[in-house]
């Protein structure tokens, strides 16, 4: 059986994620990963191996001849655009493509738990092991969700997690009702009518209009993060004309990042903000197009679920931390758990480790185990 100390099978488990490491893939690109994790998947013995789930989405199923509750784990395939600063041996192949949110050694711990199930055979019901494409552009859950594939798949429960830096290695992170924030990305454009830049009174610039939109846009903040309607907004992109001195601009384009505790806050700022583009680009004699990119649903954490996962942290001695408030950014496990009943929970990876999505990330191998065991003890836990 694995455990912490097990030095033979954590070596094992570091070398499959380093490879992992050193052949990223971004968002929808995950190929040669999924084949990988296939080919590990095929040693373990699972009764069925779906593939091509939402794009290049995996799911390992393993069955006991008993009835009992089926319990579904996901973990993510996909790595970002970032360029590795890192100089060490697993260093990425792929330059401007790096795993720097640690979603190779979340692929890696489900690894584990295939193996732990293949020495250790279910006593009764089902376990899906979920690797899943595109988390990073919030467009993987929803497909793998939409897949005629995945309709065969009826979890009782649905569990995750993540690893966050700035808490101490092996620190379960537990947090009941929102585990994470809903996040919607908004890009708007302007279009008017270029001019002569002596003579702006012949266009139509929208350098008025974007002002106008991000005043508004910002003004839907609410920085109290213990009220419900608790709303983050983040300028993330702003252009407005070219560098032709001579010509009055008459194209400006705008992004922002929206996150609230709640899917239902954010449908409200949602719908304020559509409104209130509209009414200003018609103020402004502007088109406009606004579309709503890159959305995370909330992780709506069930309270039984939760119970689960401190339970099982308990009986592996692991120190248990309850989260006053939810993490500010997205993950979109959310639209699992806005379906299922389940929960996502956080693994501290140090607090020396750099933060996710820096340069100079690296998941640390020593927190595995941790994950291997936690989603061990569910599975004993529930089919108890």
């Amino acid at each position: 059986m694995i455990s912490i100390s097990n030095v033979e099978e954590i070596n094992y488990l570091t070398n499959f994620r380093k490879k992992l490491h050193q052949f990223p893939e971004l968002s929808g690109e995950e190929k040669q990963t999924a084949e990988a994790l296939v080919d590990e998947l095929k040693l373990c013995n699972p009764t069925t191996i779906i593939t091509e789930l939402g794009g290049h989405g995996v799911a390992a199923i393993f069955k006991s001849p008993l009835k009992g509750k089926t319990i579904l784990f996901r973990a993510e395939l996909d790595a970002l655009p970032i360029q590795e600063e890192n100089t060490f041996e697993h260093t990425s192949k792929y330059s401007g493509i790096s795993h720097k949110c640690g979603h190779d050694g979340h692929a890696t711990m489900l690894i584990g738990l295939a193996r732990m199930l293949k020495l250790n055979p279910l006593l009764k019901g089902e376990v899906i092991l979920l690797f899943q494409p595109a988390e990073e552009n919030g467009n993987g859950a929803k497909a793998v969700l939409a897949d005629e594939k995945f309709k065969s798949i009826k979890p009782d429960f649905v569990f995750a997690l993540h690893n966050v830096p700035d808490y101490d290695k092996g620190t379960i992170i537990v947090k009941n009702n929102s585990f994470t924030t809903s996040v919607s990305s908004l890009k708007i454009t302007l279009k008017g009518k270029t001019s002569h830049a002596a003579e702006p009174e012949n266009g139509i610039n929208p350098d008025l209009a974007l002002q106008e939109i991000i005043v508004a846009i910002k003004g839907l903040a609410d920085n109290n993060v213990d009220s419900e309607t608790f709303t983050v907004v983040t300028t993330v992109y702003a252009n407005l004309g070219s560098e032709d001195y001579g010509i009055s601009a008459d194209y400006a384009e705008l992004h922002f990042t929206i996150r609230c505790w709640t899917a239902k806050q954010l449908k409200k700022i949602k719908e304020i903000s559509s409104t209130t583009v509209q009414n200003i680009s018609k103020k402004h004699q502007l088109k406009h197009t606004l579309n709503w990119i890159f959305e995370f649903d909330s992780n709506n954490n069930d309270d039984k679920a939760v119970d689960y996962i401190v339970k099982a942290a308990n009986s592996n001695s692991f120190k248990v931390l309850e989260k006053q408030t939810p993490f500010k950014w997205g993950e979109d496990f959310g639209a699992f758990t806005q379906q299922y009943k389940g929960a996502m929970f956080a693994v501290g990876s140090g607090k020396e480790t750099p933060a996710l999505h820096n340069p100079d990330y690296d998941f640390p191998d020593e927190i595995t185990p941790y994950g291997v065991k936690m989603f061990h003890s569910i599975i004993k836990l529930i089919h108890a």
